[in-house]
């Protein structure tokens, strides 16, 4: 006798529109929030890079492309993000990204936005969240400095907080 093979079934129509739906959403483009991501001409350009007095710190999303200026190129993030290369980024600083029980809550809304950066910069007092810190510093003072995450709104992102902590301790 003769087996079939086992045809894969198709989710429920319920199921079919709920995952249409979700294939829609992250696929739609969002209009980008004033000096973040890409330029009219859809080259990305710095998303609010320098700061006071010709900073040494930049920051800007993962995804976007390298440039020349970036100096050094640091990611703060806790876990290696999804499709990309090692190659991409000159330092790996897992402390500096937020410890996971506090991005968890931020991202389930448990967490304010002002209560976020208070927990967040209250992390960055750690001995170990302090070791890289001084390492930041120091590559800060040589050339400049890509602060690197995958977070698509820049205004409310560990590393904008992190790049002006950065440039307090740098005065």
């Amino acid at each position: 006798m003769r087996r079939r093979k086992a045809r894969k079934r198709t989710p429920a129509p319920r199921r079919r529109r709920a995952l249409r739906a979700g294939r829609a959403r992250r696929g739609a483009a969002r209009p980008a929030a004033a000096g973040e991501g890409h330029s009219r001409a859809g080259r990305a350009t710095r998303e609010g890079s320098v700061g006071p007095a010709g900073s040494p710190f930049h920051t800007k999303r993962i995804y976007e492309a390298a440039a020349d200026d970036d100096g050094a190129r640091v990611l703060i993030m806790r876990l290696w993000p999804r499709g990309i290369r090692k190659d991409r980024v000159d330092h790996w600083l897992r402390e500096l990204g937020p410890v996971k029980p506090l991005l968890r809550a931020f991202l389930d809304g448990d967490v304010e936005w002002t209560e976020y950066q208070r927990r967040y910069l209250a992390g960055l007092e750690r001995p170990e969240a302090q070791e890289d810190v001084a390492r930041v510093l120091e590559l800060g003072r040589a050339r400049p400095v890509t602060l690197l995450c995958g977070c698509a709104d820049a205004q409310r992102c560990h590393r904008t907080l992190l790049r002006r902590y950065l440039e307090t301790r740098m005065l």
